[in-house]
């Protein structure tokens, strides 16, 4: 049973004369289906899954307004389907999260933005930067300069993000480039409303199916020689036809302000944490009216000179708010500047910190500075008291006699991965320490304690590609870890299909978990088939009919030594991996960890129990606990395990001082505790119970019995 997004569909249904309500990146799905988008595709990923997400699950909805949505294989094939746009009239939209998925699709993008596009090609990126991203710290930014693209970054308001997208078709078509719309975290989960207006069918679809194909046009080819005239048209024709819609359109918004001979130029969507950031200061009311003129930066590429200057010529100062380093928009704003010879003092790095998310409060430290320089007063005072106070906070919080205990990310409860680890920590103690190439993903949180396995993450599916380098050099065999979902990614063929060609002698973990499970347990080619159903018999076999098909192109691609394991048997995980890492057999050995994503498996059981209690049938749950008077308090099974399920809490014993392990109420029966206690020879105090609701008869009775015995055996 996948997440239910029919509240959000029945949204998309909304025409002229509604009012939308919701958050930033639902808005942006609304908004795609306003301007005719013809088709979608993607590759999953915070914070635009749900894009992608919702628009699958409303296919019956796209089927009737002829709009063809794909969920891709992986960032590349998504950047590959705007090749429908070079020659034909037809608007796509595709998505992925952030520089990660720009990097894969990169080659597919420059061959794009060589010839251009006829209709308007947009793409919806999670720019997924600062402390709260889960991602390397670069910018979109840099591809939009090298390829020739528009970059758009909307103020994080609904109306204006919407009317972007709708915007970012029309520049895209008037410019022949295509655009990207760049959507922070806090936009695409910004919450409002809009004025809805009826969708659009577009005028070739898949209800209106084009005759001929396009004639023969080697100008539209990314291919030499006309790659050198592409080159001068991105300068000569489509740079300026984007900066003449920009202007006409007044895609950038300029806010006045009663201190005219200063100014802020600020990407447009860093607007709300500055206008925050100027209210500390008393510069700006709660409203969002500012007393210094603001240039906001929708279109944050390509700039247009004479409307930068226009704002800045008679200033005394300007300060530019731009994210992330390089600062291209500050570096390009200096260079028009002097080349006009303006005199404009120009401020950005200078004040702002070179790096790093632009929260309020780093936005006020610099906008402090700006201000005492050029507007000095009690407004100033204010804020620093304002930020005093916030660094008062944090050395009281660092005198705190006893700092406050780490906690890493961990797996779910009941992760099937994390059996896995325990096996491999098991192995190492009898093989000996291995060079552990791991990736992108959930078992990426394996690098965590109490694990800590991985030496290198290089990209998604790209852990057994990473380890060439390394394999060669290594007395013993290493270790590559991926999930199914980074395996069709990327690994089947930069890894698996490379590691094959040269003869590598090295062992491929693959986690079948049966979905994409970090970005948020979407399904993909090897997702379990709809008919497997909860079985009662075998908590560990959830899966009841296997997708078979990694084995099956595993097998075709020639692999010899495969073993498929299902994760909770720790034991028999830990044997396959010691005998993966000490077999005569030279060549790729493949290992797959098959258990079902645990929150999925929890989507489909828990309507199926809930069912069954509404019809009074008898229903069993497994829990696992721990006996206080066996264990001897060495947590030794907390240390194999990492469970959030298993703690500890003070001894009931008076006589003993250590704390025993307990299994907490969340604990969802995996069986993981006792099989790694088993495994480790660890001590006896796990015990199995199983909670009968709904007990038949004969059950009541032979409770009451024993509960008779018991209290008859128990001292006065």
């Amino acid at each position: 049973m996948e997440v239910s997004f029919s509240k959000e569909i029945e949204s998309l249904r909304l025409g002229a004369g509604d009012t939308f309500h919701g958050e930033g990146i639902l808005a942006i799905t609304k908004a795609l289906l306003q301007s005719g988008v013809a088709y979608v595709g993607g590759y999953q990923g915070a914070p635009v899954s749900h894009l992608l997400d919702v628009m699958v699950q409303a296919k019956g909805y796209m089927d009737e307004l002829g709009v063809h949505v794909e969920a891709c294989s992986n960032e590349a094939s998504a950047a590959a389907m705007l090749g429908a746009s070079i020659h034909y009239p037809l608007r796509g939209a595709v998505t992925w999260k952030s520089i990660v998925g720009t990097n894969v699709a990169a080659d597919a993008l420059s061959n794009l933005s060589s010839p251009g596009v006829t209709g308007g090609a947009l793409i919806v990126v999670g720019e997924d930067y600062g402390e709260g991203a889960s991602v390397i710290q670069e910018r979109t930014h840099a591809f939009a300069l090298k390829s020739g693209m528009c970059l758009l970054d909307p103020r994080p308001d609904l109306g204006v993000m919407t009317r972007m997208v709708e915007e970012g078709f029309r520049l895209s078509e008037t410019s022949n480039m295509p655009a990207i719309l760049e959507l922070r975290i806090r936009a695409c989960h910004v919450r409002g409303s809009f004025e809805a207006k009826d969708n659009l069918k577009p005028p070739v679809s898949t209800r209106a199916l084009m005759e001929n194909p396009a004639g023969f046009d080697y100008m539209k080819l990314a291919h030499p020689p006309v790659t050198f005239r592409h080159e001068k048209l991105k300068y000569e024709q489509r740079i300026p036809a984007a900066r003449q819609y920009i202007v006409e359109q007044k895609l950038n918004e300029l806010f006045d302000g009663k201190h005219t001979d200063l100014g802020i130029i600020v990407q447009g969507g860093l607007y709300n944490a500055l206008i925050r950031s100027l209210q500390q200061l008393g510069l700006a009311d709660a409203f969002g009216e500012t007393d210094i003129p603001i240039l906001c930066l929708n279109v944050a590429y390509p700039l247009v000179p004479e409307q930068v200057a226009d704002f800045c010529v008679g200033r005394r100062a300007v300060l530019v708010v731009e994210e992330g380093q390089p600062e291209f928009i500050e570096q390009e704003i200096a260079t028009l500047l002097r080349r006009r010879d303006i005199q404009t003092k120009l401020h950005g790095k200078d004040l702002l910190p070179m790096g790093g998310e632009y929260t309020v409060e780093a936005l006020s430290i610099g906008l402090t500075q700006f201000a005492s320089s050029y507007l000095p007063g009690p407004a100033v005072e204010e804020a620093k008291r304002w930020l005093a106070g916030n660094k008062d906070r944090r050395e009281a919080a660092a005198k705190l006699t006893q700092p406050l205990p780490a906690r890493p990310p961990g797996f779910c409860i009941g992760c099937p991965e994390r059996p896995v680890f325990s096996a491999l920590k098991l192995a190492q103690e009898q093989i000996g320490k291995v060079h552990i190439a791991a990736d992108i993903g959930c078992h990426a949180l394996g690098t965590f304690e109490p694990f800590s396995s991985g030496h290198s993450i290089l990209g998604y599916g790209m852990s057994l590609a990473s380890r060439a380098g390394v394999s060669p050099m290594m007395q013993r065999r290493t270790l590559a870890i991926m999930g199914d979902g980074g395996f069709w990614h990327n690994g089947l063929l930069t890894g698996v299909q490379s590691a094959l060609f040269n003869g590598d002698d090295a062992v491929l973990l693959i986690f079948k978990n049966g979905y994409t499970s970090a970005t948020g347990t979407q399904e993909i080619i090897s997702t379990p088939h709809e008919d497997a159903k909860y079985n009662a018999a075998d908590k560990s076999a959830s899966i009841v009919h296997t997708n078979q098909t990694i084995e099956s192109a595993l097998k075709g691609l020639g692999v010899q030594w495969m073993r498929t394991v299902t994760t909770y048997e720790v034991e028999e995980m830990r044997r396959t991996l010691t005998d993966a890492f000490t077999s005569d057999f030279n060549g790729l050995k493949v290992i797959i960890a098959e258990g079902e994503c645990q929150l999925e498996r929890q989507r489909r059981i828990k309507p199926w129990i809930q069912s069954l209690l509404k019809k009074g049938e008898r229903v069993v749950r497994v829990k696992y606990g721990v006996d206080e008077d066996v264990c001897n308090g060495d947590h030794a099974c907390i240390r194999l395990s990492g469970c959030p399920t298993l703690t500890i809490k003070d001894n009931p014993d008076p006589l003993k001082v250590d704390p025993v392990a307990t299994v907490i109420d969340g604990c969802v029966g995996c069986g993981l505790c006792g099989a790694n206690a088993h495994a480790a020879t660890l001590c006896p105090s796990f015990y199995r119970a199983e909670v009968v609701q709904n007990p038949k008869w004969h059950e009541r009775l032979l409770n009451s019995f024993r509960g008779a015995i018991v209290r008859a055996l128990q001292p006065a």
